[in-house]
């Protein structure tokens, strides 16, 4: 790997907040990755998404509006909730031209 110097300790607009999150039982793999838990997933960043042919960890979907709905997950005696429900109901309450403003946008990066 060449290190760039201009490139070094710089910002990127990344975002995403990179932390573990709780995407319950719709999306969990049972599957243990140092510290996140069976239904845990680190935010990936959306940084190139609009290039990507395959969304979720898995590949799942090629739709991004269905990549959304996907991390929409009640908790079972298992799984919490997933932590994306409450943005999730946020985005279904924005008028159809603002979730596409909002896709279009996620399809930009």
């Amino acid at each position: 790997m060449t290190k760039v110097a201009a490139l070094s300790n710089q910002p990127v607009a990344l975002f995403s907040d990179l932390a573990v999150h709780r995407m319950g039982p719709k999306l969990a793999d049972n599957i243990l990755q140092g510290n996140a838990g069976p239904d845990e997933f680190r935010t990936a960043p959306l940084w190139g998404l609009g290039q990507r042919i395959f969304l979720l960890h898995d590949g799942r979907t090629t739709d991004l509006g269905q990549a959304i709905q996907e991390h929409a997950s009640s908790g079972t005696l298992q799984f919490a909730p997933s932590e994306a429900n409450r943005v999730i109901e946020n985005f279904e309450h924005l008028g159809d031209a603002a979730q596409q403003d909002l896709l279009n946008f996620l399809r930009s990066l």
